[in-house]
Parts: structure tokens; C-alpha cells; sequence
């Protein structure tokens, strides 16, 4: 009767310890999907890359099989402008801290019209973004899409909003392009 009751505990210390050593472990995150005869922009997905094109913000995204095939290419669409859309905030959060790390005393702009002017930023520059690509995976039927902004349409959108703090704008006009080369780097 004793050995019985020992045995859940020692089951539980076990798992435990499993846990433990599995939790300590190091997080490996994989971008690859490896999806065998996919284009690399589906494996690598969202990401923000400096190439011969330019300074560009990619958003990926996929649909499921839908039995309405304009449906779910439109669903994937939608979805790599959604991934878009929150690559191009992230951006913006970066280059709204350094801006506020620089700005002090009277022409400081309040930290929530800052990111009242963000949301407003990405939804205009959305409207400029464009599908480049799409591939169905022939094996799952699924359907990925591609959207692409040009960190050139961002500046040019930004020129012609009105109501934006004008620090901040010259912010990001001069020290735009060098935050989005350290993000391209990893580091932030």
C-alpha cells in the first residue's frame, strides 16, 4: 500500500523535473517554414529588409482551403496586410521611443499623441501597400500572400499629413531611414 502511494509523487517530482529542464532550455525560434518548392518569401515571412530595391516592409500572410477560392485569396490577402500593418506599428514604436528619448522640455509631444499620430501613420501608409506575390502550397491547398510598402511611400505619405506634430515628422524624415537599417541589423 505504501509503494502505491509513492508512486504518484515520484511520477510528479519526475514531470517536474522534466519541465523544469525543458523550460531552462533555450527558446529556438525557427522563421523558416521549410515548406519544400515554396518561394522564400513564404518560408522566411514578415520581416522589414534593406536590398538593391530598397528599404521595404514585407507582410505574409496564408489562408486554409475555403471552397471559395476569391474568398481565400482575398482572406490572404487581407491577412499579409493585417502582418503588414503590424511590422509598420512596430517600426513606428521604435522611431516614437528614440523621437521622445531626444525631445525634452517644452516642445515634448505627449506620449499618447504620439501614438494616436502611429495609428494614424499606418493606416495611411496601408492604403499605399501592394500584393506582390502569392503561391498555393499544391500539398495543402493553402494560399499565401504577399504585401509590400516601400519605406520611400512611407516618407512621401508622411510629407503630406497635416495634422502631425512637425518634430516628430522631421524625425522621421532625417532618422527614419537609419532606425529601419539597426532594425534590419537586429538591433533596436
Amino acid at each position: 500500500m505504501c509503494v502505491i502511494r509513492k508512486i504518484p509523487a515520484v511520477l510528479i517530482i519526475i514531470c517536474v523535473g522534466i519541465l523544469v529542464v525543458a523550460c531552462a532550455g533555450q527558446t529556438k525560434v525557427e522563421s523558416d517554414l521549410n515548406i519544400k518548392g515554396a518561394p522564400d518569401w513564404v518560408n522566411e515571412g514578415t520581416a522589414i529588409l534593406k536590398n538593391k530595391k530598397g528599404r521595404l516592409f514585407h507582410g505574409v500572410g496564408s489562408a486554409p482551403p475555403m471552397g471559395d477560392t476569391s474568398l481565400q485569396t482575398e482572406t490572404a490577402d487581407n491577412r499579409a496586410r493585417a502582418a503588414l500593418a503590424r511590422i509598420l506599428s512596430s517600426y513606428m514604436e521604435v522611431v516614437s521611443s528614440d523621437y521622445s528619448h531626444t525631445e525634452s522640455g517644452e516642445d515634448a509631444v505627449p506620449d499618447q499623441s504620439i501614438t494616436r499620430q502611429i495609428d494614424n501613420i499606418t493606416r495611411i501608409n496601408l492604403t499605399g501597400s501592394r500584393i506582390i506575390g502569392r503561391w498555393r502550397d499544391k500539398k495543402t491547398d493553402i494560399i499565401y500572400a504577399i504585401a509590400e510598402l516601400d519605406m520611400k511611400q512611407v516618407k512621401e505619405t508622411l510629407k503630406g499629413v497635416q495634422d502631425m506634430n512637425a518634430g516628430f515628422k522631421d524625425y522621421i524624415s532625417t532618422q527614419g531611414e537609419n532606425i529601419f537599417d539597426r532594425m534590419t541589423q537586429g538591433g533596436k
